[in-house]
């Protein structure tokens, strides 16, 4: 299985790149793991949060391909555990490719929110969505370490 992270925008700070970086690295070690920074909209150019977002979905949706299986990350999503992530990336084992979407700063658009397969949010607070990323990285390792019977997970 392929692991991908479409993200709208790109991460800046230092330390949410170091902490990814080294998330990346730790993934690796059990999947294939790509992270692409898609360039964000600016709403002085686009006129409103809408349409950037729908602009945003457009560049989005050119990265996906049919048989992809996509999971959208939005805080209305379906909450799991750690333990309930593991068990639901085993049961995506047979998919060539799994991509996680992360939205701009206004969020999605409602086509990227149809083409999901799934929607997951990861807590009830809300975070940055260059946060997120970290976060995500940080499940991800987390759950194949699950999967793989490796003590890091408690």
């Amino acid at each position: 299985m392929k692991l991908t992270l479409l993200q709208i925008g790109k991460t800046k700070d230092k330390w949410l790149l170091e902490g990814i970086s080294e998330y990346r690295k730790r993934i690796s070690a059990f999947a294939k793991f790509d992270i692409i920074e898609l360039p964000d909209e600016s709403i002085k150019h686009s006129g409103n949060a809408e349409s950037v977002k729908a602009k945003e979905a457009s560049t989005i949706l050119k990265y996906i391909k049919p048989e992809d299986y996509v999971i959208l990350l939005d805080e209305q999503g379906e909450q799991k555990n750690s333990l309930e992530f593991a068990d639901f990336l085993i049961s995506l084992s047979e998919r060539k490719n799994v991509v996680f979407i992360t939205g701009g700063v206004f969020g999605v658009d409602k086509s990227i929110r149809q083409r999901a397969n799934s929607i997951l949010s990861l807590s009830k607070f809300t975070f940055t969505h260059r946060l997120v990323r970290l976060i995500l990285c940080e499940q991800i390792y987390r759950a194949l370490t699950i999967i793989n019977n490796r003590n890091y997970h408690k």
